[in-house]
């Protein structure tokens, strides 16, 4: 499963640069076309900082902090690697999307940026954003309700102590 999670870290990374190339080639920058009626727009803009324009122009801890995140999802899904197929895809899509917007961060010094919401008043975002909030969403779902180790841990600790309770007081050796 580890094989498929990074095949679909590397689907989103294909899929995400595609869809900015065909943006910056065929849209001005700040033009803006309908894609859905009052829905979604396609708006070409360029963002320097993180969502809502925070840390703008901090390109390097934008650039820093995305490696430090895409090395430890690798590390635990190479280590989890036999382990929840919904952690691995989850994080395969989160290192996909971290990847695409690091792309731009190195190559451009900001990130391509073009879905808007009409509906309400969200950020202009992407592609890779999609992939990284949704697989942020779903490992989020993973570790509440499908991770084992905490539950593994809680067992064996009832476990150790039902077995100490069954030894006679007399036996026990005394704490020093």
């Amino acid at each position: 499963m580890f094989a498929a999670a990074i095949v679909i870290a590397i689907a989103s990374v294909v899929i995400d640069q595609l869809i900015k190339l065909y943006i910056n080639g065929n849209i001005e920058l700040y033009a803006e076309r309908g894609f859905i009626p009052h829905v979604l727009s396609i708006t070409h803009i360029r963002n320097s900082g993180a969502a809502w324009s925070i840390m703008e122009g901090k390109t390097w801890f934008l650039v820093l902090l995305p490696v430090v995140m895409i090395a430890a999802a690798l590390w635990f899904m190479y280590r989890n690697r036999h382990g929840s197929k919904l952690a691995l895809v989850s994080l395969g899509l989160v290192v996909g999307g971290g990847i695409g917007n690091l792309i731009d961060r190195v190559r451009l010094h900001e990130v391509i940026d073009y879905l808007k919401c009409e509906f309400i008043d969200f950020p202009i975002f992407n592609f890779a954003d999609i992939c990284v909030v949704v697989g942020a969403v779903l490992f989020c779902v993973y570790m509440f309700f499908f991770d084992e180790t905490d539950k593994n841990k809680k067992s064996q600790k009832t476990d150790s102590r039902d077995n100490e309770s069954e030894i006679p007081d007399d036996k026990k050796e005394p704490l020093q």
